[in-house]
C-alpha cells in the first residue's frame, strides 16, 4: 500500500562538518529540493569548514553553525537539532559531510516518518547480502559484533547496522531528547537509539549501499572495543532497571528477578561443592551435582522466556503521533 506523505513539511538536514571541505561541496549539491534548510555544522574544525562553505556554496538553504569547542560527532549533531526544532522543522535528517551518504536515498529515509509509521529511521549496510563485500573487512567484523551487543542495550532488536550515521528523525522527538546525556564521541548513534527506547519510539531500518571513497574514517575498531563493551554493559542495566521496575512491573520482571537468582544459586553452590570435593577427595553426590545443574537450567529458562517477553516489548506505534505539541521539550534526564 503506497504511503500518503505530504513532502511539503519543513524537512531539515543536518551534517556535521569536521574535515570536510573536499566533499561537502559534492554532498550539498546533492541534496534534493525537498529539503528546506541545511545545518552544517562546523565543530570547531582545524580546516574551516564552516568559513569554506560560507565563501565557496551559494545554495540559500545553507545555514552554517559553529560550536566554540570540538564537541565530536554527537555534540555537531545536538547543536544541528537544537536549531531544527527552534527554527520550526518537523522531520530532522542526518547525512556526514564526508561523501559516504547518497543524499538521493533521503526520501526512503523521511517517508516512514511522515506517515506515521515511525519516529526515527537509520540506514542499514547488511540489507543487501551482495553489498557486504563493498565495505573493508574491519568495518564488517566490527559492525556484525557491534550490531549484536547494541541489540541488548537499546532493546530495538530488529535492527541492525548501529554505528551507521544517515539517521532521520521526527523534530518532536528530538526536542525531547536529553541532550546533554547523550554520547558526544563514536558512541553516539548506539546511545541516541538506547534513549528513543526509554522513550518507547519506533525505529526502521532503511536498505542502503555505503560508498567508499577516498575518505578515511576515524572510527578504529581497535580503540573503542572495550570502550563501547563497557557502555552497552552500562546501558543494557539502565534500560532494563528504567523499563521493568520503574516504570512498570510485569512478568518479565518477576522471570528476569527468577533467573538471576537461580543461576547465582546454581553457580555458587556448584562452585562451592566443586570445592568441597577437591579439597576433600570425596566425589559429590548426584543429588548434590543436580541441585546446581537444574537451578542453572530453569534459570536459563527463565532468562530465555524474559528475553522472548523483551523482544516481543519493542515500541510498535510511533511516538510523536501521541505527542502534544503543546509539551515543552526535556533536555535533562537523572542517569
Amino acid at each position: 500500500m503506497a504511503r500518503c506523505v505530504d513532502w511539503n513539511s519543513g524537512i531539515a538536514v543536518v551534517i556535521p562538518s569536521y574535515k570536510v571541505v573536499k566533499h561537502i561541496e559534492a554532498v550539498i549539491a546533492s541534496i534534493g529540493p525537498e529539503v528546506d534548510v541545511i545545518y552544517c555544522v562546523d565543530d570547531a574544525c582545524p580546516a574551516g569548514s564552516g568559513d569554506f562553505i560560507e565563501r565557496e556554496i551559494k545554495d540559500l538553504r545553507v545555514r552554517v553553525l559553529r560550536n566554540s569547542t570540538n564537541l565530536g560527532v554527537g555534540g555537531a549533531v545536538m547543536t544541528g537539532y537544537r536549531q531544527a526544532v527552534v527554527d520550526g522543522a518537523r522531520v530532522i535528517v542526518k547525512i556526514d559531510g564526508d561523501g559516504q551518504m547518497d543524499p538521493a536515498l533521503l526520501p526512503g529515509f523521511v517517508a516512514p516518518i511522515l506517515a506515521g509509521e515511525a519516529d526515527y529511521t537509520k540506514g542499514n549496510r547488511f540489507w543487501d547480502l551482495s553489498e557486504i563485500t563493498r565495505m573493508p573487512a574491519l568495518r564488517r567484523i566490527g559492525n556484525l559484533g557491534l550490531s549484536f551487543m547494541a541489540k541488548a542495550s537499546t532493546g530495538y532488536w530488529d535492527v541492525f547496522d548501529p554505528t551507521n550515521g544517515y539517521t532521520a528523525i521526527h523534530a518532536s522527538v528530538a526536542e525531547r531528547l536529553p541532550y546533554d546525556s547523550i554520547s558526544r564521541r563514536y558512541f553516539f548513534e548506539t546511545d541516541i537509539l538506547f534513549r528513543l527506547n526509554t522513550m518507547r519510539a519506533v525505529v526502521v531500518d532503511i536498505p542502503m549501499d555505503a560508498k567508499y571513497g577516498d575518505e578515511v574514517s576515524g572510527l578504529k575498531i581497535s580503540n573503542i572495543v572495550f570502550e563501547f563493551a563497557f557502555k552497552h554493559m552500562r546501558n543494557f542495566g539502565k534500560r532494563i532497571a528504567y523499563n521493568y521496575f520503574l516504570r512498570d512491573l510485569s512478568i518479565a520482571s518477576l522471570e528476569l528477578i527468577a533467573a538471576a537468582v537461580l543461576l547465582s544459586f546454581g553457580l555458587a553452590f556448584g562452585a562451592w561443592s566443586w570445592f568441597q570435593s577437591f579439597s576433600t577427595d570425596v566425589p559429590a553426590s548426584t543429588g548434590t551435582i543436580m541441585i546446581s545443574v537444574l537451578s542453572m537450567l530453569v534459570g536459563i529458562q527463565f532468562l530465555l522466556a524474559f528475553l522472548g517477553y523483551d523482544i516481543a516489548n519493542m515500541p510498535r506505534r510511533a511516538l510523536h503521533t501521541r505527542l502534544s505539541t503543546r509539551l515543552r521539550p526535556r533536555h535533562k534526564e537523572s542517569a
